[in-house]
């Protein structure tokens, strides 16, 4: 049985300090995204038509996949499709196989961290150096990322200084952040001259014309593509929009949403391979067909990956991302997970307060918490509810269809759980406990005030 998230998060929360700085450093993230959305009048137009775009290329999705297809291949690129991950996984090796492959450098990519590519090629070994900061920090920690556009977020410049030293022969106990960059930067740039290919994911595509943009803040991905003379596109078949003018709009939602940019540093278009060189674009399902034939799930496919969910999210941000267990944590996450399989991300919709938070952010209008809601019904439809969750709401059920009895337990508990001893409510069997307290009991219920302020108008 996998590991719930509750128990997970326990441990992140149990350190107070670190949980503190973790929740603090996201929500700095989100005041930028409001600051940034705010500067725009046009900001909720620009989120309708997104949502409209993504809604209409959904409508048509095999339509423009075998449009886009053809217009790459046009261009001189090779176009694979890959029904899951083992597919994708076998594609790519075989790409790199071919060209007798050895050292690969990556810029950030959720699609190979969904297929976990990276262990998959180092079992056939093939190096694979993420050359994005935060996703080489974590990969040098034996970690997977805690968030889809900060990965690192849960590391302390501390940490990274003890990471570096330990790979990357820095100083000891150094913590300065552009001395660690510089270090990085060296180590990178030693990888990126070795390298014999470049994968690079894909955050937007085109249909009309046949050509991608990826988009990064350092310029990784473009230096790991124009050395070597091999690129390979690792792509979700959702990432496709119909037209080359639908860009704008994606492009002045995405970096706002994610880090309160106005947009990111590198934008960077390809249309065929380089001079000299193979672009393979990989188009890849992975379960989201499924998703698609879903009406109640079809628009968690209008995720552009920007996070703002995570940042905004009171459950994420004092959780951390790895108590999720999954590629893609926060909201979003628990809404593709169990779309994935229900029982092993069975607790990740409940993994929520329902605040609707997250809607109230994303740059493409997904109803988020009501499809993290409707989940919860599902999940209990399909028997997957723990009895500690299923007991209690059936008892709970039975008094609140009862207004006599709800009323008779109202008066009972006013007058005797001022009573309690304080260590029978708040105790290691009661975990709801742990970090809440019950409010203030009133004197008198609202029907007796009700009741009796009748009374009195009459």
């Amino acid at each position: 049985m996998p590991t719930p998230h509750a128990v997970r998060a326990a441990r992140f929360v149990a350190d107070s300090d670190r949980a503190h700085w973790h929740d603090q450093a996201l929500w700095f993230v989100r005041v930028k995204r409001d600051r940034m959305a705010q500067s725009l009048p046009e900001w909720e137009a620009l989120r309708e038509t997104a949502a409209g775009i993504k809604a209409h290329t959904l409508s048509r999705l095999g339509d423009f996949l075998e449009q886009f297809e053809e217009r790459a291949i046009a261009l001189g690129a090779r176009v694979h499709w890959a029904r899951d991950a083992a597919e994708h996984n076998a594609i790519v090796l075989s790409i790199l196989e071919s060209h007798d492959v050895k050292k690969v450098v990556k810029s950030k990519s959720m699609l190979t961290e969904e297929c976990h590519l990276n262990p998959f090629l180092e079992r056939h070994e093939i190096e694979v150096v993420d050359t994005d900061l935060g996703e080489r920090i974590v990969q040098l920690a034996g970690e997977p990322p805690s968030h889809i556009v900060l990965p690192a977020i849960h590391k302390k410049k501390e940490d990274v200084g003890e990471i570096f030293h330990r790979f990357l022969k820095t100083e000891a106990g150094a913590s300065d952040p552009k001395y660690l960059t510089e270090a990085a930067r060296q180590h990178l740039r030693e990888k990126f001259l070795a390298s014999d290919a470049g994968i690079t994911g894909v955050n937007f595509a085109v249909a009309e014309t046949g050509g991608f943009v990826v988009c990064t803040n350092e310029g990784n991905a473009d230096l790991g593509v124009s050395l070597p003379k091999l690129h390979i596109a690792c792509m979700g078949i959702e990432k496709l929009i119909p037209r080359a003018a639908d860009l704008g709009v994606f492009l002045r939602l995405l970096a706002r949403s994610a880090t309160g940019q106005p947009i990111t540093t590198y934008s960077s278009h390809f249309h065929g391979p380089a001079a000299g060189g193979e672009l393979h674009i990989v188009l890849v399902d992975n379960g989201r067909s499924k998703i698609l034939e879903s009406e109640e799930f079809r628009r968690s496919l209008n995720c552009i990956r920007c996070g703002a969910c995570m940042n905004t999210c009171p459950v994420y941000r004092r959780s951390g991302g790895h108590s999720y267990d999954a590629t893609v944590p926060g909201p979003i996450g628990s809404i593709l997970g169990p779309a994935r399989d229900a029982k092993k991300y069975a607790g990740l919709p409940h993994a929520c307060s329902l605040c609707g938070s997250c809607t109230d952010v994303c740059p493409v209008k997904i109803d988020l918490h009501y499809q993290l809601l409707t989940w919860r019904g599902e999940i209990g439809r399909r028997g997957l509810l723990p009895w500690s969750k299923t007991i209690p709401m059936k008892l709970l059920a039975f008094v609140l269809k009862r207004p006599w009895l709800y009323a008779l337990a109202g008066r009972i508990a006013r007058r005797v759980l001022p009573l309690v001893p304080r260590w029978l409510l708040y105790n290691r069997l009661n975990d709801w406990g742990r970090q809440r307290e019950l409010p203030q009991i009133p004197k008198h219920s609202f029907r007796e005030i009700y009741e009796r302020r009748q009374r009195q108008s009459q």
